[in-house]
């Protein structure tokens, strides 16, 4: 009835989300890393597929293309099922009504006890509130034929699965959710990770592309910063570049310090706010305070680069 898919890219807890599986579902794995990494060791009765670094939304199609059964369960490499998790699943698809597409497992994140959450921490909790997200998501296969399955011009492990769930609901298709439950882990990737997250501003240009404005009101998202990032950054830029003009032009310096002064304001001013926004909610360590204040300096600028990226690449 049902075979499990999980793109990975070599993660340790792969093992780990084997282990707690058992062998009892059919079993794919697709190797997303680059073709000259060494083979992964799993169990025998795993099915391992190799797609050479194309990014989880080809390493899904690829996996449930090869899968016989008529539904796929897809699954993250770093989540850890809840016990009994098998048998819920079986109950959540059993005699699910024939227009409904897909049914998404209950994620749950334990974060840290006798402390308020970092800035990173919350974010992978919103992962609780996200809406079809495939860390736990089961499709029938019909229906990702219907669809084409995932659209690969999503290379990262971000929208891709809003895009096919809001594409099945516009074709007349249900989702559902299920009682099955899975832990996602809360991961420290480090100081920058928070800038890296940003690159996520291009595929949101595909998004608008594709599906209007309106697409994260219908998938439950909360508006994004991208507007207010726009402003900080042009502030910043306008008050560096009169300030390069106040020491060219001698006879000007004077009134163009005053707008660099003024626009610099402006820019600590937003800039501050972020910081505080980031920052009140967590735990306010040295750690954390350090961490908010540089990141949110460079975030606001790498946002709209990605975000201009992503806009002449749909445009092409």
């Amino acid at each position: 009835m049902i075979t499990i898919v999980i793109p990975t890219i070599g993660r340790r807890s792969l093992n780990r989300l084997l282990a707690a599986l058992g062998s009892d579902l059919p079993t794919i794995v697709v190797d997303d890393r680059p073709r000259f990494c060494p083979a992964l060791n799993v169990p025998d009765h795993v099915r391992v597929l190799r797609t050479g670094a194309r990014g989880p939304a080809a390493a899904r199609n690829t996996g449930w293309r090869a899968a016989e059964t008529p539904w796929i369960a897809f699954l993250d490499d770093d989540v850890v099922p809840e016990r009994g998790w098998r048998e819920a699943l079986v109950a959540d698809l059993a005699d699910l009504p024939a227009d409904v597409a897909g049914s998404q497992g209950r994620l749950h994140v334990r974060l840290p006890s006798g402390r308020r959450p970092t800035d990173a921490e919350r974010n992978t909790a919103a992962l609780m509130q996200a809406g079809w997200a495939t860390a736990d998501m089961a499709y029938r296969r019909m229906a990702l034929e219907s669809a084409g399955g995932f659209d690969e011009r999503f290379p990262h492990a971000y929208r891709e699965d809003a895009d096919l769930a809001l594409r099945l609901l516009k074709a007349g298709h249900r989702l559902a959710r299920g009682r099955r439950v899975t832990h996602h882990p809360v991961r420290d990737d480090g100081f920058w990770t928070s800038v890296r997250a940003q690159r996520g501003n291009a595929d949101d240009a595909l998004m608008r592309r594709l599906h209007g404005v309106d697409w994260r009101a219908a998938v439950g998202g909360v508006p994004g910063r991208l507007s207010r990032h726009a402003v900080t950054t042009a502030l910043g830029l306008m008050s560096c570049a009169l300030l390069t003009t106040a020491a060219v032009h001698q006879e000007s310096r004077r009134r163009t310090r005053l707008g660099a002064t003024a626009t610099g304001l402006a820019w600590l001013a937003l800039t501050a706010e972020f910081v505080w926004a980031r920052l009140a909610p967590g735990p306010r360590t040295p750690e954390e305070i350090l961490r908010m204040a540089v990141t949110s300096v460079i975030i606001p600028p790498v946002a709209c680069a990605h975000r201009l990226r992503g806009e002449l690449r749909v445009r092409r």
